[in-house]
């Protein structure tokens, strides 16, 4: 390939919005003339890099804006030390079905079984196919609601919390609410309710909810659009966060089984 040919590949590809075929028009060339590559083969290779890098980009950019408070993936989770959990209901819910039928997911159970590392293993799963994810605690978006209302911008922050396909949001029930507060999380599962799904954590039993949000009725209502779609993980078991302390002061491997 000329060098004028060469020259004008990069400006034309750099114009066109595509900055990893410019820098890497050499390589490719290289690999074609190596692989004895077709017009199209040369073609589809060029273009394939050029989304694989675009997706990367994508990928971590959604992340960054996510606010997760770590990209664990579900691979890392140990369901060895859960035997009461079924790994093919987390790994159906890996597929991510649920995200393009608007479902939503409950994790429940006491802390630290992993409730919120399986919730972000899926946002993460959520963001690497395309869908656009964001995390919040229940304390830290009902905060941020109030202060919104109290100024006159309810509706846009509240859009900010409707915009993305998956919102996770941690911690249901570790701080209880009052009638007002509990009234903002009905507002916002009500405008989300068959638009995008909601994955939340909680220590909290759905009977309990009532003590939550400050009125049963309101959790009543909530509940109601919340389940009417929802897939249920209920996790019995041991605190990992606990784990390596027992094993510590148990003096080894007594206290695996304590």
């Amino acid at each position: 390939m000329s060098e004028l040919v060469t020259a004008r590949l990069r400006s034309t590809t750099t114009e066109l919005g595509l900055p990893h075929t410019p820098t890497s028009l050499e390589h490719l060339i290289q690999r074609a003339d190596a692989s004895k590559m077709g017009y199209f083969d040369f073609l589809d290779l060029a273009l394939s890099e050029e989304l694989a890098i675009r997706d990367d980009r994508r990928f971590h950019t959604g992340l960054r804006l996510s606010r997760l408070p770590h990209h664990k993936t579900l691979d890392a989770y140990d369901f060895s030390f859960q035997p009461e959990l079924d790994p093919r209901k987390v790994r159906d819910l890996a597929t991510l079905s649920f995200v393009e039928t608007k479902t939503n997911v409950a994790l429940l159970g006491p802390p630290g079984v992993g409730k919120t590392h399986i919730a972000v293993g899926l946002a993460v799963a959520a963001c690497r196919a395309g869908f656009t994810i964001y995390f919040t605690s229940l304390d830290d978006m009902v905060r941020q609601l109030k202060e919104a209302d109290a100024i006159g911008r309810l509706p846009s922050e509240m859009r900010l919390y409707q915009r993305p396909d998956v919102l996770v949001v941690d911690e249901v029930g570790y701080l209880p609410l009052d009638r007002d507060e509990g009234n903002l999380v009905f507002q916002l599962i009500s405008k989300r309710y068959e638009r995008g799904s909601v994955i939340l954590t909680s220590n909290k039993t759905f009977g309990e909810w009532g003590q939550v949000f400050g009125d049963e009725v309101l959790a009543t209502a909530i509940l109601d659009r919340l389940l009417h779609h929802c897939e249920v993980v209920s996790i019995n078991g041991n605190s990992y966060r606990l784990k390596n302390k027992l094993f510590a002061i148990g003096g080894g491997g007594d206290a695996a089984t304590a």
